[in-house]
């Protein structure tokens, strides 16, 4: 049987067999009553890892962007996001749907927002305008090729977040992704922001959830919106013990997964068809542009499938990620199925 080489993301990773065990022997509670111990410990080592009071162990990053927009915002308001992040693209419309607020994206440089655009686009209420109460940032960047964003302007974010009375949120899905590739610890990305979502089950490699990190009463209320949209999850500990293993035995070998991505990037670049920088790959994302004068993308696609490799279409393009269950044996078999395809 053809082994298969999963590029498609890191949310396809599978739990490690220390948090296979970890689940089986998790002591749990009800943690909608409060009283589920492993969760509460999840919750503060999120909380700690990000330098925060307190966290929320949520079933999606979805659902913790979610509820940190509507915790943050009210009704006819407007938040500020990057125009390719994830919020405003690919978490079916819940700024709409659930907090009743107007996005307003902004162009950026690989995920960048221009600290003058956001100024220049904060608006004051009147009868015909909405007040702009909250600035989104993605750290990693998904659709800019998992880039991370420079400390530099997110620290510029800040000021102006401040001086306007604004919040920031981060969708921080892969912040330990951007920690790593960056040198920067994670704990002083969070303090630039008010709140902080990031991801469990992408490069992390635990089954389930993410969590929402932020000051005391933030959490307070998020975990009653969390209720409200069904997100309250009894024992749960369960789930959230592969989630503690994560965060502390995961995080160090993301830096397996950046080589790759890069090595991977660095083979294919140049091929016919494939419009790709290596040197923009700076985490475990390779984005690229495809266009050939044979192959469609949905038919170079079918091609890698029949050789064992998955990725994903985007619009015009293709994705590739790497994480823990691909190894440089997956590499070289995608490098070689790229070369065999687009030789002909």
């Amino acid at each position: 049987m053809m082994k298969t080489s999963d590029f498609r993301s890191d949310t396809v990773t599978k739990p490690t067999e220390k948090m296979r065990r970890a689940m089986a022997e998790a002591e749990v509670g009800d943690d909608v009553l409060g009283d589920d111990p492993t969760v509460q410990k999840l919750e503060a080592l999120a909380a700690e890892k990000m330098g925060k009071e307190a966290g929320l162990y949520v079933p999606s990053g979805t659902m913790g962007n979610s509820i940190a927009v509507k915790t943050w915002t009210r009704e006819l308001e407007e938040v500020i996001v990057e125009a390719r992040s994830h919020i405003y693209n690919m978490e079916s419309t819940h700024m709409t749907f659930i907090s009743r607020v107007t996005p307003r994206p902004l162009a950026s440089r690989r995920g960048a927002m221009n600290p003058d655009d956001i100024e220049k686009n904060i608006r004051k209420p009147n009868v015909h305008l909405p007040r702009t109460s909250l600035i989104c940032v993605e750290n990693t960047h998904n659709n800019w090729s998992g880039a991370v964003l420079p400390l530099e302007n997110l620290q510029a974010v800040r000021v102006i977040a401040d001086r306007h009375g604004l919040r920031v949120h981060m969708d921080g899905a892969r912040i330990f992704n951007a920690g790593t590739a960056s040198g920067v610890p994670v704990k002083e990305y969070a303090r630039l922001a008010d709140s902080v979502m990031f991801c469990l089950s992408k490069g992390l490699s635990a089954p389930v959830g993410s969590m929402l990190v932020g000051p005391r009463d933030f959490i307070d209320y998020g975990r009653r919106i969390r209720k409200a949209l069904g997100g309250g999850m009894r024992q749960v500990g369960i789930l959230a013990a592969a989630g503690i293993v994560a965060l502390t035995e995961m995080v160090d070998r993301l830096k397996e997964d950046h080589q790759r991505a890069k090595r991977l990037a660095a083979a294919v670049a140049g091929l016919p068809g494939v419009d790709l920088e290596p040197a923009a790959i700076e985490t475990n994302i390779i984005i690229f542009n495809f266009s050939h004068p044979r192959l469609s993308v949905a038919e170079f696609l079918a091609e890698l499938k029949n050789r064992g490799i998955l990725a994903l279409a985007l619009t015009g393009g293709i994705r590739l990620v790497t994480h823990k269950d691909v190894d440089d044996q997956d590499v070289d078999r995608a490098i070689a199925a790229f070369r065999e395809i687009l030789a002909n």
